[in-house]
């Protein structure tokens, strides 16, 4: 998987947003503004925690050779991650108070702080075993991420912020192949939590995004 993910490097520098920032102010309404404007400051946050919790972490507790240097790979990546949403948001949002909201977000946002803290207590919680940790951590990058790229495939099929489209697609294409990563190294571990705890990991995380898609930044249409 090491390979798969060498070869489906990017930069930030192929995205054209010359196109977007018509259809941002001509075509979207304020809501879809307001929507799109806080799944991006999602990502933005929750890249920070991800690329945390490899660089402090998961690199310096898995053994294996392949696994380590995915790792030193998917970090490289996030960081692309997060010069992409920094170049969206500054590109879309004028105002610097805006702007400063956005990215503040985990302190500022209700419903992304509430995701945030579930992550971090999860993911950075020294009580928990690595298998629980690793579970938590595909469940951040395969549940919480998927209704946000969904949203952003939406804007896709009405011809919308092309730019934006087609950095969610590499993006929610890096994206899965970290949580397959993931899922392929649990399937290794020798010792693995226990059912019960995989289920409260995952139930928990999905009532949270139903609450974070279906309330806290949806717009009414």
């Amino acid at each position: 998987m090491y390979k798969k993910a060498e070869a489906s490097f990017w930069t930030a520098e192929e995205l054209d947003l010359g196109h977007d920032l018509v259809d941002w102010n001509d075509k979207l309404n304020p809501d879809e503004r307001r929507f799109i404007s806080h799944v991006l400051a999602f990502f933005a946050a929750s890249d920070g925690i991800v690329n945390e919790n490899l660089v402090e972490r998961f690199s310096n507790e898995v053994q294996a050779a392949e696994a380590r240097c995915f790792y030193g790979f998917q970090v490289m990546i996030e960081n692309i991650h997060s010069e992409t949403y920094s170049l969206l948001i500054d590109t879309y949002i004028k105002d610097p108070q805006e702007r400063d909201f956005l990215f503040d977000a985990i302190d500022t946002i209700p419903c992304i702080k509430k995701k945030a803290d579930w992550a971090l207590r999860w993911i950075s919680n020294k009580q928990s075993s690595f298998g629980e940790r690793l579970i938590a951590f595909a469940t951040v990058e395969g549940i919480f991420f998927s209704g946000c790229f969904a949203s952003i495939f939406w804007l896709k099929k009405r011809g919308l912020m092309p730019g934006l489209t087609f950095s969610n697609e590499l993006i929610s294409r890096d994206e899965g192949m970290h949580t397959d990563f993931a899922c392929l190294l649990f399937h290794h571990l020798k010792r693995r939590p226990h059912p019960d705890i995989i289920k409260t990991i995952i139930t928990e995380a999905v009532e949270i995004e139903k609450e974070f898609l279906t309330g806290g930044i949806t717009p009414q249409f």
